[in-house]
């Protein structure tokens, strides 16, 4: 019987440790749940173009156009394949969105044939400021929702109009574009346009995966022309190795046809090239859309650790280095910039603050503490018995007729404490009584030095002196 109680207990332990780990791990990576809508916009300056939209969004409770969860969130403005439909994609989303993203995809530039890339590009390139617009219009179910960062993402078509968006948005000042990734980007050069060439206007930070086995894009031709000439001031290129050119993507009949034609060696499965793909890029999603300067140390800490990739990086970011001279006084405490405090400070202290600065820059602040003196003196003092006495701290005491030991405490010209201890002792004084006698008609100095001359009768006079 006891046995069977100890297993009972120990099965009830398991399944709530078990629901603990799902929780956390809830809570960590999965907070929100996903909200679907479809919109079809219009871009009026292009003769009112129709873009039907696929919108995922972070969600109190899953569903089709439901409340999209209080906050306001990042965007990922998404471009598909070629020949790919959005919901190739679900495994993007799926990830994505819950950790607090929206991800919008255009279907537009679907065709086998006839499919414009600059147009494709547009698109994009329309729909980063139009979901600010749906973010400001209080009809819209974005409404207050939309954080103006925003990146632009595609795979294969899709990564290669990204270029195109990105080089547009770019030249016109676009704000809200923080960052370009390419999903195996595919070089477009249809119509005069070439997305190797619109990566030389790019200056946002970028980040290209590429899947080593690919054959559909080979990297060589596609997506290392296009990271080498991105003018990025931080750029990453990382090398999936053994990776495919569809596995960014769910499966899809279009995209795995074209792959098992073209591409041979993959040694990874489809979930392995996904586990990589988001171990790398909700880094760089968190660091560019999030400002978390943590995010991009783990970033690059797994690029140099990671033996599931190789990579090229160029990341040009200035670091700054600040010198600070304070002052505290003796025995005081003092925070530093980085949050460290030290207590009892009673000589000069040189420290330096590693810390992150704008954009999440390096920045090293060496703070010099100087220590002003604090002063304990003492002093003593004589009066009179029944006399006024004033302290340092400006506090009289009157009819003082016995000693006094008083405490002033008082501050220096660096505000630090002072203290002066004064003894007041009192000096006594003297009443006598003397007589003396002179001839009739004689004259007496007094102790006071007064004289009374010709005196012929008894005299009774007070000298008032001072010892």
């Amino acid at each position: 019987m006891e046995n069977k109680i100890t297993k009972i207990i120990h099965e009830v332990l398991v399944v709530i440790l078990l629901f603990s780990l799902i929780f956390i791990v809830s809570e960590t990576y999965g907070q929100y749940q996903i909200g679907h809508t479809q919109i079809t916009f219009q871009d009026a300056s292009r003769g009112n173009r129709s873009i039907q939209t696929e919108i995922y969004y972070p969600a109190s409770f899953a569903g089709n156009d439901v409340t999209i969860e209080s906050g306001t969130y990042p965007v990922i403005v998404f471009g598909h394949g070629f020949v790919m439909a959005w919901d190739a994609y679900q495994n993007l989303w799926e990830e994505f969105v819950p950790r607090g993203y929206i991800m919008v995809f255009p279907r537009t530039e679907g065709s086998i044939f006839g499919t414009d890339h600059q147009k494709f590009g547009w698109d994009l390139q329309f729909l980063v400021t139009q979901m600010q617009n749906e973010g400001e219009n209080p009809s819209s179910i974005f409404y207050q929702g939309v954080a103006s960062e925003t990146a632009l993402m595609g795979h294969s078509m899709g990564g290669g109009a990204a270029f195109l968006a990105a080089d547009s948005l770019v030249a016109n000042g676009n704000i809200n574009l923080k960052t370009l990734i390419g999903l195996a980007p595919a070089e477009s050069s249809t119509n005069g346009v070439s997305s190797i060439n619109s990566a030389l206007s790019v200056t946002v930070p970028s980040l290209i995966l590429s899947g080593s086995q690919d054959g559909v894009t080979p990297p060589v031709d596609h997506h290392i022309p296009m990271y080498d000439n991105l003018a990025s001031d931080c750029k990453t290129f990382i090398n999936v190795l053994g990776g495919a050119h569809c596995y960014f993507a769910n499966t899809n009949t279009a995209c795995d046809f074209g792959e098992g034609t073209s591409s041979s060696g993959i040694s990874i499965t489809r979930t392995e090239q996904h586990e990589v793909t988001f171990d790398f890029v909700n880094l760089w999603l968190d660091y560019t859309l999030k400002g978390d300067c943590n995010a991009f140390s783990e970033f690059n800490d797994s690029l140099q650790n990671s033996v599931r990739v190789n990579f090229n990086q160029d990341c040009n970011l200035p670091s700054f280095n600040v010198s600070e001279t304070v002052s505290v006084c003796n025995g005081e405490s003092y925070t530093f910039p980085d949050g460290t405090t030290q207590n009892n400070i009673t000589s000069q202290v040189v420290y330096t603050s590693n810390l992150f600065s704008v954009d999440c820059l390096d920045s090293n602040v060496t703070t010099t503490v100087n220590v002003n003196s604090t002063y304990s003196n003492n002093e003593s003092a004589s009066i009179c018995s029944g006399e006024s006495y004033t302290f340092p701290d400006g506090t009289t005491q009157n009819n003082i007729t016995s000693q006094v030991v008083y405490t002033s405490n008082l501050q220096t010209a660096a505000s630090c404490d002072s203290v002066i201890v004064t003894t007041v002792n009192v000096n006594p004084t003297y009443n006598n009584n003397e007589s003396t006698s002179v001839c009739s008609g004689k004259s007496y100095t007094f102790p006071d030095g007064t004289t009374q001359n010709n005196i012929t009768s008894q005299v009774v006079y007070t000298s008032t002196l001072q010892t």
